[in-house]
């Protein structure tokens, strides 16, 4: 068995494909514990966002094929859809798991909020009962190697992220926030981090509209914003200048007669709408609207590219880094070979000591002198580890099983003792 990774991401497939493969929280529960009963597969973890879907798993050799069936399978999607999955097994799937922990795979070079993304994919893994020993040790490994590179190279000195990108693109069509408001849509981990960015871009007027108010509130008072609940969308529309979402929806909140009406209010001063969300929040026929500028994630390309740049040496810094932890996770993962062989060896030599001092113990009993009883227990020990492999050595000897013997003469280090005997 080895880890195999099936994925489809950015690089991959546009974002309505995307889109129709996406596990959200609320099918997590049900989703892990259905992929470990698919045949050949003992361990799961499915890491899922707005650029990509993951699976990690365990699986029988000659056996991953399921996985893409599975997945295909729970989703009801059509065959054509495996053009956009890739896979990669054992080292391979290590060294991308290592690149995506660090952000050198995310559409942001060195975007950090990926790695929060894993852990959380790693917890629900372990919540729901389908995190194994092999899947721990690769991502405990991961959050090691993102945890170096953060510390050791520049990959995150840039404040770089698809919700940086989103406010950098909202200010250059507006010069600047001076006097605009800000619809935020979502409550999550993006949205805050756009909250953030506008607030240092000098953003005065905040609105944060989630299906929890309560969050909504906790988010919009650390920068003296409004919170209101997703059933008051229409009615904070046209207020809004800048409208940015991300949810876990899987239906448009935002449809094109709400920002229509909206437009109407407004009198014709334009609305920036960025969705980040995938699934999509906004319906895609607002990009028909006149006065209606609708960017998606897939949008945001051309402005991330300028803070590429910056990050490139760290990238390659990064590289280095993972290169070496890939060599330490494949030669932890060849120790792990060797175990059951260990096992076993301990277990054998520990049977033959309990039954030869049982017998010492006897006659100690029975009164023999304890010289005697001691070079009996040296001289049994020692005949009964060596009555193995000197059968075999001397049968590889008539054999001429070279390899046997030099393998036998570095296993025990009798290179020098040979030598002298020759």
């Amino acid at each position: 068995m080895s880890v195999h990774l099936l994925g489809i991401n950015h690089r991959t497939a546009p974002v309505d494909v995307r889109e129709s493969v996406v596990f959200t929280p609320d099918t997590l529960p049900r989703a892990l514990p259905a992929m470990v009963t698919t045949s050949g597969v003992s361990e799961a973890l499915i890491v899922s966002t707005c650029n990509r879907t993951e699976i990690y798993a365990e699986v029988d050799d000659g056996e991953r094929e399921h996985l893409a069936e599975w997945l295909v399978g729970w989703h009801s999607l059509g065959e054509d859809v495996r053009r956009c999955f890739y896979t990669l097994d054992s080292a391979h799937a290590a060294r991308h798991l290592f690149s995506v922990a660090c952000g050198l795979d995310s559409v942001v070079l060195g975007e950090p909020q990926i790695l929060g993304q894993l852990k959380e994919a790693y917890r629900a893994a372990e919540d729901h009962g389908t995190l194994g020993p092999q899947l721990n040790r690769l991502f405990q490994q991961a959050f090691a190697v993102a945890k170096t590179v953060r510390s050791q190279t520049g990959i995150g000195a840039s404040p770089v992220s698809v919700a940086y990108a989103a406010v950098t693109l909202a200010r250059k069509l507006f010069g600047g926030f001076g006097q605009q408001t800000a619809l935020l849509v979502g409550a999550g981990d993006t949205i805050e981090l756009a909250a953030r960015h506008l607030h240092r871009q000098g953003l005065k007027h905040l609105c944060v509209a989630n299906r929890s108010v309560n969050r909504a509130a906790s988010l919009a008072s650390q920068f003296n914003g409004l919170a209101v609940s997703l059933e008051e969308l229409g009615e904070r529309l046209p207020d809004a200048d800048l409208v940015i979402t991300a949810t876990a929806s899987t239906e448009p909140l935002i449809t094109a007669q709400m920002v229509r009406s909206a437009l109407k209010v407004r009198r014709r001063r334009p609305v920036c709408i960025v969705d980040l969300g995938v699934p999509r929040d906004v319906a895609d026929d607002v990009r028909t609207l006149e006065d209606a500028y609708l960017y998606t994630v897939d949008d945001l390309h051309t402005v991330i590219e300028e803070g590429l740049r910056s990050r490139q040496e760290a990238a390659t810094q990064a590289e280095q880094i993972i290169e070496f932890a890939l060599g330490q996770y494949e030669r932890t993962l060849r120790t792990l070979e060797a175990v059951p062989t260990i096992r076993a060896l301990r277990e054998e030599t520990e049977r033959l000591r309990d039954s030869s001092l049982a017998q010492a113990r006897r006659m100690l009993a029975a009164g023999r002198p304890a010289d005697e009883v001691l070079d009996y227990l040296a001289h049994s020990l020692t005949q009964r580890y060596l009555h193995g492999p000197s059968t075999r050595l001397r049968a590889a000897g008539e054999e001429t099983d070279r390899e046997l013997l030099e393998a036998a003469t570095t296993l025990f280090g009798l290179d020098s003792a040979a030598n002298d005997h020759k």
